[in-house]
């Protein structure tokens, strides 16, 4: 498993704290992805998400299948858990409908807690 982690913002990360999180959650879930998770600005976000999802608003998060995934901080107080919801979304994981909702956010919080324990 390789994670390479790539701040393009001037908010400080505990990068090795979250690099850790990305593994404990690989490991938990029984995956073995290669990641790329790059921190970006909330106009980069914008961007990409009006790129790649027709969305012309900035949002939290966008995961993407080759296992990059992008994280605006400034969108969330928790930066760990958040990379945890994109991890579920490589790992199929989706929140189309109510349940499908209910379902990645239980599946969310139970991951990080076996992280945080």
């Amino acid at each position: 498993m390789e994670i390479q982690i790539r701040n393009l913002t001037r908010k400080k990360i505990n990068e090795s704290f979250l690099k850790k999180t990305a593994e404990k959650a690989c490991k938990i879930l029984k995956k073995d992805f290669e990641l790329s998770i790059v921190l970006v600005s909330e106009s980069k976000i914008k961007e990409l998400n009006k790129k790649y999802r027709k969305k012309n608003e900035s949002t939290d998060i966008l995961s993407f299948d080759y296992g990059e995934i992008f994280i605006c901080p400034s969108k969330t107080d928790n930066i760990n858990k958040l990379l945890i919801h994109g991890i579920l979304h490589l790992a199929g994981y989706t929140h189309e409908t109510e349940e499908k909702y209910n379902k990645i956010i239980k599946k969310q919080k139970e991951v990080w807690q076996k992280i945080i324990s």
